[in-house]
């Protein structure tokens, strides 16, 4: 009788083993981490967003992201100003519709801005130098900062209108100086961040400039 309750006892606690098993593993397919190659694959250029702001711990996340991009001798020759103040980003867009009426398409629906609607944006600058390093350094820091939105589930478009006429243009030139980069540092792009509000489809990219030399 010991024995056959024994046996018993042992089948069931294999049962539940088992099942807390299979559970485990649903849990684990149902949880599958992105890679870096999905990030990458996935990715695309976001212009429209929804209105909903983007949480500054994410925010953050993504600029350390990007300044641990590789860089030469590591200079860390790059500054970053994230801004998410709707007034800033507004101010500047009445801007833009007068002088660069050709960036802002406030003529599209759902349109909120002239950083293609993004909720937030990332403005990166970096010195001149003779070799073009830091421009390559910035550029990899920008590619680190779409791959993390990308994993955190927000879109990303790189821009260079809207740095080309915070640079240039006298009237902008307020909102240029609340960026409070440093003596010698220059606006090189920004960064528009939110929560998407399309799926774009991933545009053909010509595999055959891909050359091995033998």
């Amino acid at each position: 009788m010991k024995t056959r309750i024994k046996l018993l006892s042992f089948t069931a606690m294999a049962l539940v083993m088992t099942l807390s098993g299979c559970q485990l593993e649903n849990k684990t397919m149902e949880k599958k981490e992105t890679t870096v190659i999905d990030a990458i694959m996935s990715r695309r250029s976001i212009r429209q967003y929804k209105d909903t702001p983007v949480e500054r711990e994410l925010l953050q996340k993504i600029a350390e992201c990007g300044v641990h991009a590789p860089n030469a001798m590591n200079k860390q020759e790059w500054e970053v100003r994230i801004v998410d103040d709707a007034a800033y980003l507004n101010e500047v867009t009445e801007l833009m519709k007068v002088d660069m009426p050709f960036f802002v398409k406030s003529d599209e629906p759902n349109f909120r801005n002239g950083f293609r609607n993004a909720t937030a944006i990332i403005a990166v600058a970096c010195p001149d130098e003779p070799m073009g390093m830091t421009l390559i350094n910035i550029g990899l820091m920008g590619e680190n900062m779409c791959l993390a939105a990308q994993e955190l589930g927000l879109g990303t478009c790189v821009m260079a209108g809207p740095s080309t006429f915070l640079t240039n243009n006298e009237k902008a030139k307020p909102y240029l100086d609340k960026l409070g980069f440093s003596e010698g540092y220059k606006l090189r792009y920004v960064l528009g961040v939110g929560y998407p509000d399309e799926t774009p489809a991933a545009k053909p990219r010509d595999l055959s400039k891909i050359k091995f030399v033998d």
